[in-house]
């Protein structure tokens, strides 16, 4: 299927917050770069729509490791979380965090596509990603700490949470490393 189709097929599994949901959709699909921003500046899917392709993969595996692991967890807690963990990618609306690498050297010679923009106030992409959604669709308190979190211990920030992690961080930090090191990397499964 199409990744517009399986965009589309994510997106309609928000029922309860559908209206708070949609509002946030809009903002992203008009005033950022959501629907054509890398998923990063040179590794994983540094590429037009890398960061959707990310997303919507993200949210489909978050659903079928729920089925297995927690069916107690909603489509909806799923899809808002595996859609938007990496949502601050885009940067804010009007300013994106990743813009073309205008060095040419960089590009041939180092695969450095996209770089950031160092205009935007920084914070940590986890962090951006939730204060984004939280402005625009309520979430639980499980919800916020699979967005900020979703990292699981790789990242020094998130040791303060390591073996207190709800279910649905855990899912999402195994759906996006799935995702991103079998899936995007193609690795052949045994």
């Amino acid at each position: 299927m199409e990744l517009e189709a399986r965009y589309e097929a994510i997106k309609s599994k928000v029922v309860k917050r559908k209206s708070e949901f949609d509002s946030f959709i809009k903002i992203l699909e008009s005033e950022t770069s959501w629907l054509t921003s890398p998923a990063s500046t040179r590794f994983h899917l540094n590429q037009e729509k890398g960061l959707l392709k990310h997303s919507v993969a993200v949210a489909e595996n978050l659903l079928k490791f729920r089925d297995c692991l927690a069916p107690q967890i909603s489509d909806e807690s799923c899809v808002i979380v595996g859609l938007f963990h990496d949502v601050g990618k885009v940067g804010m609306p009007g300013k994106p965090l990743y813009i073309k690498n205008e060095n040419e050297w960089e590009v041939k010679h180092r695969n450095i596509i996209y770089k950031v923009n160092r205009e935007l106030t920084q914070m940590s992409l986890a962090a951006r990603s939730l204060y984004l959604v939280a402005k625009y669709i309520p979430l639980s308190d499980a919800e916020a700490q699979a967005i900020l979190y979703h990292d699981g211990q790789y990242t020094d920030d998130n040791k303060c949470v390591a073996h207190r992690e709800e279910p649905l961080t855990l899912l999402a930090h195994w759906a996006d490393y799935w995702t991103a090191h079998i899936y995007e990397e193609e690795r052949a499964l045994q």
